[in-house]
């Protein structure tokens, strides 16, 4: 009677531990969803924002360097030769059309004097530049991007100039071009690639915090205080805060050549709008389930001796094979039964975690973290498998020796570890990266053909030559592209092509890419 007693007690303490677990958890969970949801989207949201700052503001920058080296080669062409009127009219007309890198272009002589004009609608030809950003380029004498000035033809610009030198070294005169801020221009384009449909927006500021670029034109050319204070960007060139007035998410980055700061901005409340009725819908959705999970809870205590039992009897045959399948399989209903359980998995779970471990290593450069040959033969064969086609990049590091007798092996290491560490950047999702042994690297992009391997492989490589990496400087690569279609060549065919690819690029002089089957030059 009393074992009888002992044990109703014991069933209905169980359940009423149940009930209040239950009750617990779910409460605790609604919480802890809630906090970790939200925390989650302003997380995203902010590394998006950084990130797509930093990718408008590397843009930026790369059109910046371009228009200035197109100035230059312009400025060299002309020196000595500001008299041929009809070169000059070619040479603007060139610069305008040619790549639409400015809104207009001009060519001004030493006095101010414009002699050649594109579009000659601006009506300037002939005339005598007294606006500011005029006289400065004539002051300065150097290449300058100037703040955003009212033009001679009453726009709103950005002038980009370069000084024209005659061989002598006597002072010419300028070429220089302009950047519509209120108009259609590059910088338009550029930076209004993104159509925003979630409230975000994109704004553009100078040094002096005037608005270069907004959805909302009429805010261009004002002065407004920046999302990110200035010591924050003066600090750090790019990256993320979650402002409090008024609430946004902000993601920032620096152009460092014109000084320019450009923020991807969304409104906190529109981030965390998909949190709206979240505790509601997972209450509706769970209400049920706890229902029957209290009926079972009652139901099922007079159980709980079940899962000792089931343990006990398959701890007494630990050299069964299966047996960690069948602990698996039983339904520990307390803590108890759940920790001996728990404990009984660890010793098979950790010696798993292990063999994985040590799996994972045997397929993995030590110093890049990259696949190796072991890895990429894995790879290689799922490929081989799904008869996938792909194209394959063979890689090299020019003159890698000269880097490694010059600085020595610790920063040729690095040189290693920064060029893998950009090839992963620049890489697809899709896309397997391989250290190949040495300086070499192999790269995988499945369903894409030689052209577009040929694309990718220049973009690569133009990418890691922009590169600077302390204390070597820029390093270059030459790259051999090759392209496997199930049902041709083997795959180990395909890689010695693309390999004899980068030994022709080699010979071609370095910092090249060609494709497999491309005549030598």
């Amino acid at each position: 009677m009393r074992l009888s007693l002992f044990k109703r007690d014991l069933r209905t303490l169980i359940t009423l531990l149940a009930i209040a677990s239950i009750v617990i958890t779910l409460a605790t969970s609604l919480y802890a969803s809630w906090r970790v949801q939200r925390q989650a989207l302003i997380d995203t949201t902010l590394e998006a924002n950084r990130v797509y700052a930093t990718k408008l503001a590397s843009t930026t920058e790369l059109y910046f360097q371009q228009a200035q080296s197109q100035l230059a080669w312009s400025a060299s062409h002309l020196a000595d030769r500001l008299s041929d009127s009809a070169l000059l009219t070619s040479e603007v007309t060139r610069l305008r059309e040619q790549t639409h890198s400015f809104n207009s272009v001009l060519i001004v002589d030493a006095r101010g004097w414009v002699k050649g004009v594109s579009p000659e609608s601006l009506k300037l030809l002939g005339r005598q530049l007294r606006t500011e950003i005029a006289q400065q380029a004539l002051t300065e004498r150097k290449p300058l991007i100037s703040q955003p000035a009212i033009s001679a033809a009453n726009n709103l610009v950005v002038f980009i100039s370069w000084p024209i030198w005659s061989k002598e070294g006597e002072y010419q005169g300028y070429v220089g071009g302009t950047l519509y801020l209120r108009q259609k221009s590059i910088l338009q384009q550029l930076l209004g690639a993104q159509y925003y449909r979630d409230g975000s927006s994109l704004m553009v500021s100078d040094s002096e915090n005037r608005v270069l670029y907004h959805q909302q034109m009429k805010l261009v050319g004002q002065k407004r205080p920046p999302p990110i204070g200035n010591a924050a960007r003066e600090q750090q060139q790019n990256g993320a805060q979650q402002v409090s007035s008024p609430p946004q998410l902000v993601g920032y980055a620096v152009v460092p050549t014109p000084g320019w700061t450009i923020y991807a901005i969304k409104p906190t409340e529109k981030t965390l709008a998909p949190l709206s009725g979240l505790l509601l819908n997972v209450l509706k959705h769970s209400l049920p389930v706890v229902l029957l999970t209290l009926i079972g809870a009652w139901l099922l205590a007079r159980l709980i001796a079940l899962p000792l039992w089931q343990l006990a009897r398959n701890a007494s045959q630990m050299d069964n094979t299966s047996v960690s399948t069948e602990i698996g399989r039983i339904r520990s209903w307390y803590f108890e039964s759940a920790q001996i359980k728990r404990a009984l998995l660890t010793g098979i779970t950790l010696f798993q975690d292990k063999i994985g471990r040590l799996r994972v290593e045997v397929q993995t450069d030590p110093l890049t973290g990259l696949l190796n040959r072991r890895g990429l033969t894995a790879v290689l064969e799922y490929f081989l498998a799904t008869r996938q086609s792909f194209a394959v990049l063979a890689l090299d590091i020019d003159h890698f020796k000269r880097v490694n007798d010059t600085w020595g092996h610790e920063h040729g290491d690095a040189v290693i570890i920064s060029v893998a560490r950009l090839l992963q950047q620049q890489a697809r999702q899709s896309d397997v990266v391989c250290r190949n042994g040495g300086e070499e690297f192999l790269m995988i992009l499945p369903a894409t053909d030689l052209g577009q391997g040929v694309q990718i492989a220049n973009r690569l490589r133009e990418a890691i030559g922009y590169s600077a990496l302390p204390p070597v400087g820029q390093v270059s690569v030459s790259i051999g592209i090759a392209e496997w279609l199930p049902g041709g060549v083997s795959i180990e065919q395909t890689l010695r092509e693309a390999d004899a690819a980068l030994y022709q690029a080699k010979r071609a002089g370095r910092d090249c890419a060609i494709a497999a089957g491309a005549p030598s030059h």
